[in-house]
């Protein structure tokens, strides 16, 4: 028997007028909880069947063995059984019920498989199949039909969901006289919002999209959300279409762009829960164009988000990656709470927020601080994953934490101990972003530029890929230029990159054109020309004599885009081309936009690039040398 069916009140309100299904009642007396249920996850505190309790997968820890041996491995402990967050209400008896037989041994046993709970020293079994039976489910439906229209719509949808579990076919008997019922109920209008989500998803799994239930469910919801719907209903009107929506029906297009209106008038009302399970639905949606609703929801997480659990907030933050919207309230609102909370918090939220902040470009100093010294006390219980998240994006973010000596030894620790379990990608990583922040894996090198993990990078015997050995390449100058003390392996020069550009801009932002008009015009008045070339004693040769340079100027119009979203610090990835550029012997000149904008007129850009360019003179005026 494959079967675990969450009673709804009404169906226990039935049940309980019901003479001819009476062993089912006995077996519903169990359980005392009288709540309604009220979501679109067919999910009740009351309970016939219960799942078998098991360890939660997360609570395995890692420990690092102290042992004199070659390897080094890592110990699982599983701690005792922890209380499942969904547990089933407890069920009550006041006497002992005797086993009943199992008429029918089910082919599969999934986890909903019923078992029988021990309580007072007794076992209670339930006869889930008593359910099914063609006169009983006409027994139900003729006392649902007494009770209020959205308790009977809630009893017929949980009915239905409980021949889903149970594995009955849409034309069997129960289920034909159930959706019967549904579809006498529904042209009334006048069933809830919520129940007619239930009704939709049970229709949905057993008839599919093309289900005559499913269409008039959508008829009726069209008509609710015209008017107005709580928003407790626009999350539930959300997570349905989800599961039915097509962009090509015109009905649900509409539905869902009246959706969007309803739920923005009523932002301020929406609770945390219902903030992220909009934004998931958004997501799964791929609602990317719904900017503004996007924008007032991340708002509106930033208003409530001291109340969302760890779970929440990485679905909230995940929905934002995707859909590539930030609030500056909403990070506010992480600097003001999350520090608090990371020593106790999930460690995957820590990655997701890392995460988060990388993609958004936003460097904060008191969360990257935090998960900083989080890190020094607690790597150990972090994945690989979740520790490379959250050391490329510190380094990328070209953010040196103030404990940053014991961050670096704790991940040469941790990387002593799991270097074989790091995916190869993840590890190029994260030892590419090390060298951001001037901290250089030098005791690595030899593994990275081995054969071996040249090898573990070709994915399906494929050649490595261009942005693999860019980041090897760079690894390379970076013991060459800046480690000239280092001596050990290097990467072969059959795969040195020729340079750096890619479609993804990972390793250097592309020149905006815009700042590019704006400063060609003075520079060109200025030199003549926009590639400069020196003699040794400092002086602007002509084109003609560029074969005599001494000296080259690498002039780096900085865009926005070029520095962290949120401050003035350069990306990672261009403070290291600097690096590399002045080590290559060129003479690096940044025009960053901010402070070429606030020159004004073209004269004023002109003396400013003079000055920039020729510090040794910028005592005299521009006007001295054009008079």
């Amino acid at each position: 028997m494959k079967s675990v069916i969450f009673m709804s009140a009404s169906v226990r309100t039935a049940c309980q007028q019901a003479s001819v299904c009476f062993p089912l009642y006995r077996g519903l007396s169990l359980c005392n909880s009288s709540e309604r249920l009220t979501d679109a996850e067919f999910v009740s505190k009351t309970v016939i069947a219960e799942q078998p309790g098991m360890t939660d997968p997360r609570c395995f820890q890692r420990e690092r063995t102290r042992t004199a041996s070659a390897g080094v491995a890592l110990l699982y402990e599983v701690p005792a059984t922890a209380t499942r967050r969904n547990e089933a209400t407890r069920c009550h008896t006041d006497g002992h019920l005797a086993h009943r037989p199992v008429e029918r041994a089910a082919q599969h046993l999934s986890s909903y498989t019923p078992y029988a709970k021990v309580q007072r020293g007794a076992a209670a079994h339930v006869n889930i199949q008593s359910l099914f039976e063609e006169d009983v489910i006409t027994e139900l439906c003729s006392k649902l039909a007494d009770l209020p229209i959205n308790d009977r719509a809630e009893g017929l949808a949980t009915l239905l969901q409980a021949c889903v579990e149970f594995g009955l076919e849409a034309q069997s008997p129960p289920v034909l006289i159930l959706l019967k019922e549904c579809l006498e109920l529904l042209p009334s209008r006048d069933v809830g919002v919520a129940q007619l989500c239930q009704l939709g998803k049970v229709a949905c799994a057993l008839e599919g999209r093309g289900s005559s239930l499913v269409a008039e469910v959508m008829n009726s919801i069209s008509c609710a959300v015209e008017d107005m719907v709580s928003p407790s209903e626009a999350a539930a009107v959300y997570s349905l279409l989800t599961v039915l929506y097509e962009p090509s029906c015109q009905q649900q297009a509409l539905m869902l762009s009246v959706l969007h209106r309803q739920t923005q008038r009523q932002i301020n009302r929406l609770k945390s829960s219902q903030v992220s399970d909009i934004l998931q639905c958004l997501l799964k949606l791929n609602q990317k164009q719904t900017i503004s609703l996007v924008l007032r929801l991340s708002h509106r997480a930033s208003r409530v988000f001291k109340a969302f659990s760890d779970d929440e907030i990485i679905k909230v933050l995940s929905a934002l990656i995707t859909l590539g919207q930030h609030d500056e309230e909403l990070l506010a609102a992480m600097e003001k709470h999350l520090p608090e909370r990371l020593g106790t918090c999930d460690p995957e939220l820590i990655s997701k927020v890392m995460e988060y902040c990388l993609h958004m470009r936003c460097r904060s100093e008191p969360i990257f601080e935090a998960v900083a010294e989080n890190f020094v006390c607690s790597a150990e219980r972090h994945t690989d994953t979740q520790i490379a998240k959250q050391v490329v994006a510190i380094g990328r973010l070209n953010y040196l934490p103030q404990c940053s000596s014991q961050m670096f030894k704790k991940l040469e620790n941790v990387l002593t101990t799991r270097f074989s379990h790091f995916q190869p990608r993840s590890l190029l990583d994260m030892l590419h972003a090390c060298i951001h922040l001037e901290r250089f894996p030098l005791n690595y090198m030899n593994k990275i530029f081995s054969p071996y993990f040249l090898q573990k990078l070709q994915d399906k015997g494929e050649p490595v890929d261009k942005n693999a050995l860019r980041q090897l390449t760079q690894l390379h100058l970076s013991a060459s230029l800046e480690c000239t003390y280092y001596w050990g392996p290097r990467l072969p020069f059959s795969l040195h990159v020729k340079k750096f550009s890619s479609l993804d801009q990972a390793f250097e932002s592309p020149m905006e054109t815009l700042l590019y008009r704006q400063v060609k015009g003075p520079l060109m008045q200025l030199l003549g020309d926009v590639e400069i070339c020196l003699d040794e004693n400092g002086f602007i040769l002509p084109q003609s004599q560029w074969e005599s340079t001494n000296k080259r100027i690498a002039l780096c119009l900085d865009g926005q885009s070029r520095f962290c979203a949120n401050t003035r610090h350069l990306l990672g990835k261009e403070a290291t081309k600097r690096r590399h550029l002045y080590r290559m012997g060129y003479e690096v000149v940044e025009i960053p936009y901010f402070e070429f904008e606030n020159q004004k007129t073209q004269e004023e850009q002109v003396q400013y690039l003079h000055d920039k360019i020729f510090p040794a003179v910028s005592k005299f005026r521009l006007s001295h040398h054009t008079s």
